[in-house]
């Protein structure tokens, strides 16, 4: 009935309490053919499931419309309050000078940060792990991340800021259970053409590099 009314993600809160008393049952009984019945009904019920809650969304090259909004918001329930962000390239990893300004992939991750902030979530702790930078871009990497951690405790939100040299997957989780993994992590758009063109504020009239973004929910994987 929920999965008819759209209300997916409720529906996924049932087929998950369904397979935890079917998982119960299943160590209660010592009938081996109703275990066997019921083991059956656990993998219908995750096979089911697993075509609507695991999905792939293909972001062609040059497409508009895909601002971080556009994506995260749809799993930004006002339950999660707790983030993680693994993104090798939060750092200077290349330098455009266009119209004298100088574009980082450290802007898009603020960006992401802002729409945290602006719900609907309550979110108090982000948990950002990364790769230094490279040479001397190193301390401008570092000083940037702390600007950004000093503006989210002015908002009641703690960032916690970890680096790792051999990470290498891009992937976003929320405490809600779902997860996004994109191809291109945070950085899947294009620069603009200058700072006084379409797109430059606002991501959603930003033209995309191609890249496929990979949602699924956690606990339901690990029930599996």
């Amino acid at each position: 009935e929920l999965d008819l009314a759209s209300r997916f993600q409720e529906s996924l809160v049932c087929y998950q309490e369904g397979i935890d008393l079917l998982l119960q049952v299943v160590k209660a009984t010592k009938d081996e053919p109703k275990k066997h019945r019921y083991r059956q009904k656990i993998s219908e019920v995750i096979l089911f499931s697993d075509g609507k809650y695991h999905k792939q969304i293909r972001i062609e090259e040059n497409a508009t419309g895909f601002g971080y909004e556009k994506l995260f918001q749809e799993y930004l329930t006002e339950i999660v309050s707790e983030v993680w962000v693994e993104d090798p390239y939060i750092r200077h990893v290349h330098q455009a000078i266009i119209n004298s300004i100088t574009f980082l992939q450290l802007y898009n991750f603020l960006r992401f940060c802002e729409m945290l902030i602006k719900g609907p979530c309550k979110v108090k702790t982000i948990h950002l792990l990364t790769s230094y930078d490279e040479g001397s871009g190193r301390s401008q990497q570092i000083s940037s991340l702390e600007e950004i951690q000093q503006s989210l405790r002015n908002y009641g939100v703690t960032l916690n800021i970890a680096f790792s040299s051999s990470i290498h997957d891009r992937e976003i989780r929320f405490n809600n259970g779902w997860m996004i993994k994109i191809g291109r992590g945070l950085d899947y758009f294009k620069k603009p053409q200058g700072r006084f063109s379409i797109g430059y504020c606002d991501f959603d009239l930003r033209p995309c590099h191609e890249t496929t973004v990979d949602v699924f929910h956690t606990k339901h994987t690990k029930k599996m």
